[in-house]
Formats: C-alpha cells, sequence, structure tokens
C-alpha cells in the first residue's frame, strides 16, 4: 500500500526547513491551507509557480439517473474546487 503523506508530515517538513517549532510550523501551514480555501471560496484563482493553480470550476446542471431506482433525476449546478498542476510539478512527477 503506498504511504499516505498527511498534514502532520507536512509541518515536520516545514519546521524543519524553516528551522522553527512544529506548533509554529502547524500554525504556517494551516494559515496557507486556509488562505487557499478561502480564495477559491471567492471564486478566485491561487497560483503557485512551478506548483499548480488552485481554481473553482463550475459544473453544469445536467440529468442522471438514481442508483437506487433507476429513475432519471435533475443534478443542479455547482462549483467544485480544482487543482491543474505546474509545468515544474508535472515533470516532476514525470520522472519519478
Amino acid at each position: 500500500m503506498p504511504h499516505v503523506v498527511t498534514k502532520s508530515d507536512l509541518v515536520q517538513v516545514a519546521a524543519k526547513a524553516g528551522n522553527v517549532s512544529k506548533v509554529a510550523a502547524h500554525e504556517v501551514v494551516n494559515a496557507l491551507f486556509d488562505a487557499i480555501v478561502a480564495n477559491v471560496a471567492k471564486g478566485k484563482r491561487v497560483t503557485v509557480v512551478g506548483f499548480g493553480t488552485f481554481l473553482p470550476r463550475t459544473r453544469k446542471a445536467r440529468s442522471g439517473r438514481s442508483p437506487v431506482n433507476g429513475k432519471e433525476i435533475k443534478i443542479c449546478a455547482k462549483t467544485i474546487p480544482a487543482f491543474a498542476a505546474g509545468q515544474g510539478f508535472r515533470e516532476a512527477v514525470d520522472k519519478n
């Protein structure tokens, strides 16, 4: 089973790289994620050069089928978060 990197793992890496306490690194990681979520929720794009772009994507209303009874149902339009990997990220993943 592949290893899953958790927020705690990211905090440890940030603490070590920044030579700061885990508490301080935890606050920075949370602030970063909160800023990304808040801006995408407002309809803005968040671009980190070389890493990628977080953006809101709109799904149109459509019809679908209920898995319970197979009847046609209407699925409402909604906005979902999306991520588009940057060139540096794609190249790094492609090397492995």
